[in-house]
């Protein structure tokens, strides 16, 4: 079964999350893998976010990009694994489990 963002071990800032969102492109921002499960600590564990960007977003980013995860960090108050691409082999199975936290309407 399929965790709704209500049921979230950690607070989420969802006005805070699409001025993000927003400002960067994103078009959707989905949370995947231990924060979605039962082995999720806490204290330990950082939260792994898949981000979807507008086409042409990120042209002229550059490094710029490499902050967005310390950016969102501050946000949720831990530390996040921002990525925008996935590995082939694990794809499918992170699409089907991702938490959207953030679409553009």
């Amino acid at each position: 079964m399929a965790m709704r963002a209500a049921e979230l071990p950690i607070q989420i800032d969802r006005e805070k999350i699409a001025e993000f969102c927003r400002a960067r492109g994103i078009r959707r921002l989905s949370l995947f893998g231990s924060v979605l499960r039962d082995d999720f600590d806490p204290e330990r564990s950082d939260v792994d976010v898949l981000a979807e960007f507008e086409p042409d977003a990120l042209k002229g980013v550059g490094f710029r990009y490499f902050g967005y995860g310390e950016e969102l960090a501050a946000i949720v108050g831990r530390k996040v694994d921002f990525c925008s691409r996935l590995n082939k082999y694990i794809e499918a199975a992170v699409r089907r489990e991702a938490v959207p936290i953030y679409e553009r309407a």
